[in-house]
Formats: structure tokens, C-alpha cells, sequence
């Protein structure tokens, strides 16, 4: 079921581990859906940080996933396998993926595709899945985030903070976020962050704990890692939800596990690309449900910060590794 499809297709692979210089365009064997898969004809793809770790040699892809980078694309479909009666043929869908997304055409587990919210083209909704899929089960599932808690975002300007600010907002949360510079506090601030800390002029936990009275805050959303952690510990609420999702400073770490148990705090974490095909399923249906209706009425929205070509992955990547960006990184595909 679809459209005749070419026996090849245009992609980026990872010729060794290196640097940006390594990822090179090639000619590959178009894939082939299988049951209870969807093929896509891709428009537009988004770049993150996984992808640059991939890149490194540092993040292998989970054991059956496609070696192509890319975790999020945005498309049409053009073929339909076996069992899948939910899509057809030229939905305009958008998809968290394993792996495979830098590539003319992709493979999709059906569960794990989403319709392209209304209003957006294809270059917004490749910029959705990977940061509101991260998001939504990492602050509002294991960090159970609620209206009129307080939230600490860390790297409030990359993709996964821009949405977090976004969301958290949206539910009735206060917000505060670290960020490298003015320009990005002052980003972070125009998206709803109550409080933008400069983390490289100010002592963010002396903030926080003057902002919140010494309170603290309930959640907070972790992508540094090191010592970011024990200086988390000291400025969360009791009760509090500390969820890890990355480890930019290093997971090795060193704390104090007293006021963990007397704060009665949890920590927490996880990752998306190994999580099964019915476990993401379930977290594109509370989406749908709950985020998409946001994403089309104009409550929250990606945050796009340059759009390269296919071609220009190198460059993407070069642009994701400088930290330069606020929001997200995008390729578009062509035909």
C-alpha cells in the first residue's frame, strides 16, 4: 500500500568516530516497513545531542535500530506494512525514532508517529518529538510536576529546556532555569522562565534559595550532571523529584545522602531510545492528548534556531557541539 519508492535513497551515515567531518552523504538500499510499521518519506529531520554522542562512538544505537543517525523526523507516509490500519498514505506525520532519521526515508514503529500538528510545516514539527517526548516523561511522569510547584531547569536554552520552560509554564509551574550567557537568559525569560540564572556570573543554588525563601524547589530537570547534583540536593524542597537526563559534566558523582532521607527526596532519571515500541506509544498518546492541543493553539511552540540542509550535517553538528544555539537544530531532506 503507498506510492512506488525508490530502490535507493540519499542519507548521512557515521564513517568512524570523530568529529563533525566524519558524518558523510551516501547512497543506501531504501528500507522496507515491516508489520506494524510505517515508511516515511522525510521532510525535515532534527538534530540532538544523542545524535553528536552517537557521532563520538559514545552512544551506540539499541540492539536492532538503524546505524543512521537521527532521532526525530517529519514527513508523509508512503508505504504501510502489515497490521497497520491507524495511517495512510500520505499522512502528514511526525515521529520519535531509534535511530535512521538523517536519511530521505525511515522506518516508523506505528505507535511512535504523530499527526504534524495543525498549522505547523514540516520543519516545526521535526523539531517536536525528541524534546516533548523527553520532556512530558521525565518532568511530568517521573518528576510528577504539578500546578503551583516550582521547577529548576538546567541549560534552559538548548531544545529539552526551551520546551521544559514552555511546558511547565503551561501547567501552572514556576519556572527558574540556568543558562550560559545574558542573551540566553534573557531567551529563556521571553519563553515564561520566572528566573533565568547565569550560571557563569551568578551562584545559582544562592538564588534559588533566596527566590523560593529557602523553601526550595520541587522538581528538577538535570542534563549537567557532576556536581550539579549535590548542589541540586541542597536547594530542593522536601518532597522534592531531582530527574537526571544527561551527564554533560560527568555520572560519577560524589553526595551527601543525609538530606536525601531527611528531605525524603527521589532521585531519578531515564533515557527514550532504548524504551520499547509500546512504551513510547504510550507517551505519543498522552501527547496527543494533552500537549498537541497546546502545540496548535499557540500555547507553546519549538523553538527553531537554524535550519541546514541534509548535506550540511557536518555544520549542524559543528553548531550543536559550540553550544552557539538557543532552541532547536534542523535539516531539512530532499526528495
Amino acid at each position: 500500500m503507498g506510492i512506488a519508492l525508490p530502490d535507493s535513497m540519499t542519507c548521512v551515515e557515521i564513517s568512524q568516530p570523530g568529529g563533525p567531518e566524519v558524518l558523510r552523504t551516501v547512497q543506501r538500499p531504501a528500507p522496507v516497513p515491516g508489520p506494524g510499521e510505517v515508511l516515511v518519506a522525510v521532510e525535515a529531520a532534527g538534530v540532538n545531542r544523542p545524535d553528536m554522542l552517537q557521532r563520538q562512538g559514545r552512544y551506540d544505537p539499541p540492539p536492532g535500530a538503524s546505524d543512521l543517525p537521527g532521532l526525530e523526523i517529519a514527513g508523509r507516509v508512503v508505504a504501510i506494512g502489515e497490521g497497520v490500519t491507524e495511517w495512510a498514505a500520505d499522512d502528514a506525520v511526525c515521529a520519535l525514532i531509534a535511530g535512521g532519521g538523517y536519511a530521505q526515508y525511515c522506518v516508523v514503529p506505528a505507535p511512535q508517529l504523530l499527526p504534524v500538528p495543525k498549522g505547523y510545516g514540516m520543519v516545526e514539527a521535526a523539531a517536536v518529538p525528541e524534546t516533548f517526548f523527553t520532556v512530558w516523561t521525565n518532568v511530568f511522569e517521573r518528576g510528577a510536576l504539578k500546578p503551583g510547584e516550582t521547577l529548576l531547569v538546567h541549560g534552559g536554552s538548548s531544545g529539552i529546556g526551551t520546551t521544559a520552560i514552555q511546558l511547565a509554564k503551561a501547567f501552572g509551574a514556576k519556572v527558574f532555569t540556568t543558562a550560559g550567557s545574558a542573551e540566553k537568559c534573557r531567551a529563556c525569560e521571553e519563553l515564561g522562565a520566572d528566573r533565568a540564572i547565569d550560571y557563569k556570573t551568578e551562584d545559582f543554588a544562592a538564588v534559588i534559595q533566596k527566590e523560593t525563601g529557602g523553601r526550595g524547589v520541587d522538581v528538577v530537570l538535570d542534563m549537567v550532571g557532576g556536581d550539579y547534583i549535590a548542589r541540586d540536593i541542597g536547594i530542593m524542597a522536601p518532597d522534592g523529584r531531582h530527574v537526571s537526563i544527561a551527564f554533560l559534566q560527568g555520572p560519577k558523582v560524589s553526595i551527601n545522602m543525609f538530606p536525601v532521607m531527611t528531605k525524603r527526596l527521589t532521585l531519578t532519571g531515564s533515557t527514550l531510545r532504548a524504551r520499547s515500541v509500546e512504551e513510547k506509544g504510550r507517551i505519543a498518546a498522552a501527547l496527543r492528548e494533552k500537549v498537541w492541543p497546546l502545540l496548535e493553539g499557540g500555547t507553546v511552540k519549538p523553538v527553531i534556531h537554524k535550519v541546514f540542509t541534509l548535506e550540511q550535517a557536518a555544520e549542524a553538528h559543528a553548531l550543536m557541539e559550540s553550544s552557539a544555539h538557543i532552541g532547536k537544530i534542523v535539516m531539512t531532506v530532499g526528495g
